[in-house]
């Protein structure tokens, strides 16, 4: 006997996945492309401060399952960057400055202040995100990029080398750089 969907529809669990990812890519699309449409100064310092108001774990919850070449996987990075950035700004001083000498160009496309210090990451992790109601978004996703290809290579080349996070970051620049093109080409969604 198999059974039917009268025996589904009596099993208690959590929510329906492809309705969680349905929300999630409802609510990037929104962030993303509503704000660039909206008329309210204030857009760019909400979305800055979602992770904070929100939490990360929430932010997580919903977005860190997404393709990394949708809206929704390319906000979870960019949410992820920034609250490593300002959970760990000596960390990410150090790996960046040992990378900014050795990958020039992607230091310059993620400018940052020149010395590298703590505050100036900081500034400069929050300013991308604030691009995503006040700048072009492939902007953001191709700075967004530079910054974790630089920290990569800096990572790289210290000595106390993660090999296992060198790859994570280097992954996440060329994902944030593959979404920043398809977003160039209009084809993220």
């Amino acid at each position: 006997m198999t059974p039917g969907a009268g025996f589904f529809a009596e099993i208690v669990g959590g929510a329906d996945p492809a309705l969680v990812t349905e929300a999630a890519e409802r609510a990037a699309l929104l962030l993303v492309r509503g704000a660039r449409s909206s008329d309210d100064s204030e857009v760019a310092e909400r979305l800055l401060r979602l992770a904070d108001t929100e939490g990360i774990e929430t932010i997580a919850e919903v977005w860190s399952g997404a393709p990394a070449d949708s809206l929704a996987g390319c906000l979870w990075r960019l949410y992820l960057l920034r609250s490593w950035v300002h959970a760990e700004p000596v960390t990410v001083a150090r790996e960046y400055d040992a990378g900014r000498v050795r990958a020039q160009v992607a230091r310059v496309v993620a400018g940052v202040a020149d010395p590298p210090g703590p505050e100036q990451l900081k500034t400069m992790v929050d300013e991308v995100l604030r691009g995503i109601a006040t700048s072009d978004f492939a902007d953001v996703l191709l700075r967004a990029a530079a910054f974790a290809r630089v920290v990569a290579t800096g990572r790289a080349h210290l000595a106390d080398c993660d090999e296992a996070a060198v790859r994570r970051m280097l992954v996440m620049a060329e994902q944030l750089e593959a979404a920043g093109h398809a977003e160039l080409l209009e084809q993220l969604q």
